[in-house]
């Protein structure tokens, strides 16, 4: 292997903030210092564009021969934006990876945020050598899901946005993190949320393992013991670094 494939830039966009590092992809760690800048009200593409050159800038990462992998909250197919659940609606059928290699004046590989953090985890971490149907859930400002069958990923998944038909809010809504901090939730009140959200999931998948990623998963101590539930359910072994994991991981595939 050259220099060139051991190593690439992952860029995680998320609805609340925007984190990029370099990363060894053989081992799946950063190599740098995880750089954090907050996502632009209102997310519009230029001023989204504008913040991951930032952090393009300041990792002194400009350089397009260090293959980019860039991850964003939405379905993505073909390079293009098809839903924008935590950004501005200018994203919805918005050609973004053309957007961004034309702004950023370098190829890049352009996926769902979700589905990185699960290529992540298949090849890193949890969910690595896992037969059967591994579901990844990022909790954050949404929810984010990836399906992985004996370490495929089946892209696109948006089972955080399942109805909830007594609330009329989805699941996103009603179980994210951020509906913790929004309803000043105690963890036992979040969990209790949280076990309707993935009794939900287990009945209509019947999956073979959980695994729960985003920033909240550091303190998965605080909220997975009180689950119940069949499959087992663990957290995610990057944590909040699986997306950057995964984008760079992506780059070169």
């Amino acid at each position: 292997m050259t220099t060139k494939t051991t190593r690439a830039v992952g860029v995680d966009i998320g609805g609340t903030g925007i984190k990029g590092a370099l990363v060894d992809l053989e081992k799946g760690e950063l190599l740098s210092d995880r750089v954090k800048v907050a996502t632009p009200a209102g997310a519009e593409p230029d001023d989204v564009l504008a913040a991951v050159q930032s952090v393009l800038d300041t990792l002194g990462v400009t350089d397009a021969d260090i293959p980019l992998g860039v991850a964003f909250p939405a379905i993505v197919k073909n390079g293009k934006t098809l839903s924008a659940a935590n950004v501005a609606e200018t994203w919805v059928g918005f050609e973004a990876e053309k957007f961004f290699e034309d702004g950023l004046g370098r190829e890049i590989h352009f996926a769902n945020d979700a589905d990185v953090a699960g290529i992540a985890e298949v090849r890193y971490g949890a969910a690595r050598n896992v037969p059967g149907l591994v579901m990844l859930t990022t909790l954050g400002t949404g929810i984010g899901t990836a399906l992985l069958y004996n370490g495929t990923l089946i892209p696109n998944a948006e089972l955080g946005h399942l109805q909830r038909a007594h609330h009329g809010k989805d699941a996103e809504a009603w179980a994210a993190y951020s509906a913790m901090e929004r309803d000043e939730l105690t963890w036992k009140k979040w969990a209790q949320r949280l076990q309707w959200y993935y009794s939900y999931l287990e009945f209509l998948l019947s999956p073979d393992l959980f695994i729960v990623g985003g920033g909240v998963s550091k303190h998965a101590d605080e909220f997975l013991p009180m689950l119940k539930l069949t499959t087992p359910i663990v957290p995610a072994t990057h944590r909040n670094n699986a997306g950057i994991i995964g984008a760079a991981a992506l780059a070169v595939s």
